[in-house]
């Protein structure tokens, strides 16, 4: 859910590193970016300075172009020394898509949540060539445009398998409250959840660095979306949840290296734009609900501006998270709608 460049932050770099190009954000912390095919089009990724190799945090997307821009990143700003830690910030493909090539081809250990581990090794078995029965359920069940349900139907789906490398067995787990070495520091571990189920973040003793992944972003919100997987999920609880916990570590001089977009400082302010994002967007959705509706009839009120072909996956999945937290949290009632969508209602 886009929320406009925030009043408050700061940006170091207005530019990005350039492909195949690094920006020491810190000592012996590098930025890069790699491409993705999509609106998003790139993800960040850093690497620290262990001494005689590299931890990597993050990977992008597999496909041969991504392996040729890390070969061209290990052999430049990685100066030739090897990748021997590869630290993936939640199971999400943009995040984790190399790390099976990594751990295969370079003997990198990987480190990463369970939750993320097993969600990402679960995903890449899980191959189909046309929607199963759950996922047709769901999308009818938040009411899906027709001709959109149509055309997805027929087509092969998006496969987890398609843009994440295969992933050997064995991984080195983390998880709240530990620490980790990293780069010539000391990083406290902290999970957020909402976008992703157990997804880390990482918090330095040593100076102001904060590695944030996508829970924490400048100026987007990541999305939160219910899936088929799990259609009573309340991320939208999750999140809440994780940010007001995580507000309490923010200092206005950290420098926040996120997953997406720009490193910022002023991560007070921030939290609380990501905090009252939802909120407000609850409170239109809430005041919109004064006759039911289904999760496709909603975009209007939680995204204020016109969603495309290219976001309408994305904004179902965010629109039923948000119906589904007012549901479970007694604010809404609902009921099955005779073409097999829940629709909502506000209650009172």
């Amino acid at each position: 859910m886009a929320d406009g460049a925030p009043v408050g932050l700061r940006y170091p770099w207005e530019t990005p590193p350039e492909q195949g190009r690094a920006i020491e954000v810190a000592p012996g912390v590098l930025w890069m970016r790699l491409p993705l095919p999509m609106k998003l089009d790139h993800v960040n990724i850093y690497a620290l300075d262990d001494g005689d190799g590299w931890t990597v945090i993050d990977t992008g997307f597999a496909s041969n172009k991504t392996r040729g821009i890390w070969r061209d990143l290990m052999g430049g700003p990685l100066a030739g020394k090897p990748v021997t830690r590869v630290v993936v910030t939640h199971h999400h493909p943009d995040h984790v898509g190399l790390a099976g090539w990594f751990q295969t081809e370079f003997g990198a250990e990987l480190i990463t949540t369970r939750t993320a581990w097993l969600f990402a090794r679960m995903l890449t078995l899980d191959v189909q060539d046309t929607p199963v029965t759950e996922t047709l359920e769901f999308w009818r069940s938040a009411g899906m445009d027709a001709d959109v349900f149509e055309q997805r139907a027929a087509e092969r789906p998006f496969n987890f398998g398609d843009v994440v490398a295969p992933m050997p067995l064995g991984f080195t787990r983390i998880q709240q409250g530990q620490s980790i070495k990293m780069g010539g520091r000391t990083w406290d571990i902290h999970m957020g959840n909402g976008h992703a189920p157990e997804h880390a973040t990482f918090w330095s003793r040593d100076d102001n660095l904060v590695i944030s992944g996508d829970q924490i972003l400048s100026s987007i919100s990541p999305n939160i979306g219910v899936y088929a997987t799990e259609p009573m999920a309340d991320p939208i609880g999750e999140w809440l949840e994780a940010c007001e916990r995580l507000k309490l570590l923010a200092r206005d001089d950290q420098l926040v290296l996120g997953g997406h977009k720009l490193p910022f400082t002023g991560l007070p302010t921030r939290m609380r734009q990501l905090i009252d994002n939802h909120h407000g967007a609850l409170a239109r959705l809430s005041a919109y609900l004064d006759t039911p509706k289904s999760a496709a009839e909603c975009f209007a009120p939680l995204f204020k501006r016109k969603i495309g072909p290219g976001e309408y996956g994305l904004a179902l999945v965010e629109a039923v998270a948000h119906l589904s937290h007012l549901y479970q949290d007694g604010a809404a009632t609902r009921h099955r709608r005779d073409d097999g969508a829940w629709v909502y209602q506000r209650k009172g």
